[in-house]
Protein backbone atom coordinates (compact mmCIF):
# COMPACT_ATOMS: atom_id res chain seq x y z
CA UNK A 1 0.00 0.00 0.00
CA UNK A 2 1.05 3.62 -1.07
CA UNK A 3 1.61 6.05 1.92
CA UNK A 4 1.74 9.54 2.36
CA UNK A 5 3.20 11.30 5.21
CA UNK A 6 3.34 14.75 6.13
CA UNK A 7 5.22 16.37 8.81
CA UNK A 8 6.15 19.83 10.30
CA UNK A 9 3.07 21.70 10.74
CA UNK A 10 2.49 23.73 13.81
CA UNK A 11 2.09 27.32 15.69
CA UNK A 12 4.00 30.06 14.11
CA UNK A 13 4.15 33.63 14.76
CA UNK A 14 2.89 36.17 11.68
CA UNK A 15 6.26 37.12 9.68
CA UNK A 16 7.26 33.45 10.35
CA UNK A 17 8.78 30.40 8.04
CA UNK A 18 7.69 26.88 8.64
CA UNK A 19 9.17 23.76 6.42
CA UNK A 20 6.21 21.05 5.62
CA UNK A 21 7.65 17.73 4.17
CA UNK A 22 5.47 14.54 2.64
CA UNK A 23 7.77 11.48 2.09
CA UNK A 24 5.72 8.68 -0.26
CA UNK A 25 6.64 5.24 0.91
CA UNK A 26 5.41 1.74 -0.37
CA UNK A 27 5.39 -0.17 -3.41
CA UNK A 28 6.07 2.70 -5.83
CA UNK A 29 7.02 2.34 -9.98
CA UNK A 30 7.22 6.29 -10.24
CA UNK A 31 5.70 9.55 -9.07
CA UNK A 32 4.82 11.79 -11.68
CA UNK A 33 3.73 15.55 -10.46
CA UNK A 34 3.90 16.15 -6.45
CA UNK A 35 1.58 18.79 -4.64
CA UNK A 36 0.65 20.48 -1.80
CA UNK A 37 -3.08 21.83 -0.91
CA UNK A 38 -4.46 23.62 1.80
CA UNK A 39 -7.91 23.66 3.42
CA UNK A 40 -9.06 26.47 6.22
CA UNK A 41 -12.08 25.92 8.44
CA UNK A 42 -15.39 26.43 6.37
CA UNK A 43 -13.27 26.67 2.54
CA UNK A 44 -12.57 24.28 -0.22
CA UNK A 45 -9.63 22.86 -0.42
CA UNK A 46 -6.83 24.63 -2.88
CA UNK A 47 -4.00 24.16 -4.60
CA UNK A 48 -0.72 25.82 -2.94
CA UNK A 49 2.01 24.45 -5.30
CA UNK A 50 3.20 21.50 -7.67
CA UNK A 51 6.06 20.54 -8.59
CA UNK A 52 6.79 17.93 -11.64
CA UNK A 53 9.46 14.83 -11.57
CA UNK A 54 11.92 17.14 -13.55
CA UNK A 55 11.59 20.06 -10.71
CA UNK A 56 9.53 22.73 -12.38
CA UNK A 57 6.83 24.51 -9.59
CA UNK A 58 3.94 25.91 -10.38
CA UNK A 59 2.58 28.57 -7.81
CA UNK A 60 -1.08 29.52 -6.90
CA UNK A 61 -1.00 33.59 -6.72
CA UNK A 62 -1.46 33.55 -3.05
CA UNK A 63 2.27 31.18 -2.49
CA UNK A 64 3.86 33.00 -4.98
CA UNK A 65 7.21 34.70 -3.63
CA UNK A 66 6.42 33.06 -0.58
CA UNK A 67 6.56 29.85 -0.70
CA UNK A 68 9.12 27.05 -2.24
CA UNK A 69 8.01 23.47 -3.11
CA UNK A 70 10.73 21.10 -3.73
CA UNK A 71 11.51 17.75 -3.94
CA UNK A 72 13.82 14.65 -2.87
CA UNK A 73 13.28 11.95 -6.03
CA UNK A 74 15.52 9.65 -4.18
CA UNK A 75 13.45 9.67 -1.05
CA UNK A 76 10.21 10.37 -2.73
CA UNK A 77 9.60 13.57 -0.59
CA UNK A 78 8.59 16.66 -1.53
CA UNK A 79 8.67 19.97 0.41
CA UNK A 80 6.87 23.37 1.12
CA UNK A 81 9.37 26.31 2.41
CA UNK A 82 6.60 28.61 3.60
CA UNK A 83 7.92 32.24 4.38
CA UNK A 84 6.59 35.25 5.65
CA UNK A 85 3.45 33.78 7.14
CA UNK A 86 0.20 35.28 7.41
CA UNK A 87 -2.13 34.57 9.44
CA UNK A 88 -4.86 33.95 6.18
CA UNK A 89 -2.36 30.91 5.44
CA UNK A 90 -3.70 28.90 8.74
CA UNK A 91 -5.19 25.99 7.44
CA UNK A 92 -4.71 21.99 7.49
CA UNK A 93 -1.96 21.83 4.31
CA UNK A 94 -2.47 17.92 2.37
CA UNK A 95 0.22 16.85 0.27
CA UNK A 96 -0.33 14.52 -2.90
CA UNK A 97 1.47 12.47 -5.31
CA UNK A 98 0.50 11.34 -9.09
CA UNK A 99 1.63 8.08 -8.74
CA UNK A 100 2.63 4.55 -10.44
CA UNK A 101 1.95 2.10 -7.57
CA UNK A 102 4.11 -0.86 -7.89
CA UNK A 103 1.65 -3.54 -6.53
CA UNK A 104 -1.35 -2.31 -9.10
CA UNK A 105 0.60 -1.07 -11.78
CA UNK A 106 -2.13 1.73 -11.95
CA UNK A 107 -1.76 5.48 -11.85
CA UNK A 108 -3.43 7.18 -9.49
CA UNK A 109 -3.36 10.28 -7.15
CA UNK A 110 -2.69 9.66 -3.27
CA UNK A 111 -3.52 11.89 -0.45
CA UNK A 112 -1.75 12.59 2.95
CA UNK A 113 -3.44 12.72 6.04
CA UNK A 114 -3.00 16.40 6.59
CA UNK A 115 -0.49 18.52 8.95
CA UNK A 116 -2.26 21.43 10.58
CA UNK A 117 -0.78 25.43 10.60
CA UNK A 118 -1.47 27.72 12.56
CA UNK A 119 -0.78 31.27 12.49
CA UNK A 120 -1.17 33.81 15.29
CA UNK A 121 0.67 35.81 17.47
Amino acid sequence: QVQLVESGGGLVQPGGSLTLSCAASGSILSINDMGWYRQAPGKQRELVAIITSGGRPNYAESAKGRFTISRDNAKNTVFLQMNSLKPEDTAVYYCNADLVSGATRLRATYWGQGTQLTVSS
